[in-house]
């Protein structure tokens, strides 16, 4: 499939930005602090609502619907965080509610209000797909309609991956939800996470890297330490002590309750690149090379990958970090953009352009 959002979606970065490590960090410190004030969409009236994921794990998420909806986005952000601070993603609500579409964000499992309605852990998709679905199905009860979009950026891409994965076989596992397989018209991800095991270990071999991961670790220990005060017969604080890094936070809380031996055996089983090849619903993927946080050799492998299925747009650029995309002037102008957010407003082109 080719990119029918924009004939020439090119993307370039501001002067300053235009390397992958200074592009995550501007966006993660400085346009963090900003991002209102470089966009006019107003805040969507949201609603709160506890939707039933797999399991009937509850899922805590919000909604808004405009008048006569063109259809809906649900989405959900990365590794960490919390509905409350995850701004890229209550950007696109903006955007896309202003754009007439129906919004429904969610805090996935362990996160957020979430973590506090149930002690399940994380498992990078292999449940969260069918989350996105049944959300969709309890978004639709409430008068949400279709075409049904999935999206996420970063770990929350490499769900929204496993949602669409999940969408094509809803006949087979969720035949009472009132939603039909064709009305999940197809998703789109930004810098999604595509195989762990490779980028974690690239990561740690550069003392930026090894920051980077640090970081992350200290949010999910915090998230961990979050799941205990609410429940606190289902975690042990001794096992969050022992967390000292993503790959830990996995052996020491994850892989167990899911079944798995080592966490090598749970990312393989996870990953995302592995997953591309079986998709059959319209995906776009946004993935910058520059990207600090993924081993570059997985560039050549996507590329081979999505080269082979139709059903996938790659749109692959030198620039951009991870989930940065922050654009200069010249590619707002180019792109007839009226902000500097060129990920979410080629993602929204794509949506609008095949539906």
């Amino acid at each position: 499939m080719n990119f029918i959002g924009h004939p020439n979606p090119i993307y370039s970065a501001p002067f300053g930005l235009r390397n992958g490590l200074a592009m995550t960090l501007y966006a993660a410190k400085t346009a963090s602090r900003n991002w209102e004030a470089t966009t006019t969409a107003p805040e969507p009236p949201y609603q709160e609502k506890i939707f039933s994921g797999a399991g009937e794990v509850p899922i805590f998420g919000i909604v808004a619907i405009p008048e006569n909806p063109r259809g809906t986005i649900v989405g959900t952000y990365g590794i960490t965080g919390n509905l409350d601070n995850q701004w890229f993603l209550r950007l696109l609500g903006r955007k896309a509610f202003a754009q007439n579409y129906a919004v429904v964000l969610f805090d996935w499992r362990a996160h957020g209000k979430t973590a506090e309605l149930s002690a399940t852990l994380t498992s990078d998709g292999l449940y969260e797909g069918e989350d996105f679905v049944r959300i969709a199905a309890g978004a639709k009860m409430l008068g949400c309609q279709a075409p049904f979009w999935f999206t996420g950026f970063s770990l929350g891409g490499q769900l929204a991956l496993w949602a669409l994965k999940a969408a094509q076989t809803i006949s087979i596992w969720g035949q009472n939800l009132g939603l039909q397989e064709s009305e999940i018209a197809g998703g789109a991800v930004i810098c999604p996470s595509l195989d762990s095991k490779r980028s974690l270990s690239y990561l740690v071999k550069n003392p930026w890297g090894r920051q980077l991961e640090a970081a992350i670790s200290q949010q999910l220990k915090k998230l961990a330490w979050g799941i205990y005060q609410a429940h606190p017969e289902a975690i042990d604080p001794a096992a969050i002590e022992r967390a000292n890094s993503i790959w830990n936070f996995d052996r020491e809380l994850v892989i167990g309750r899911l079944g798995f031996s080592s966490v090598e055996e749970y990312y393989e089983a996870s990953n995302a690149l592995y997953l591309l090849p079986q998709l059959k619903k319209p995906t776009l993927i946004l993935y910058a090379a520059d990207d600090p946080m993924f081993d570059p050799t997985i560039v050549p492998d996507l590329q081979d990958i999505c080269a082979d299925n139709r059903a996938i747009d790659l749109v692959l650029t030198a620039q951009g970090g991870h989930v940065g995309y922050i654009s200069s002037k010249n590619c707002q102008s180019q792109a007839q953009d009226t902000d500097q957010w060129w990920a979410w407003n080629r993602v929204l082109e794509w949506f609008n352009v095949l539906h």
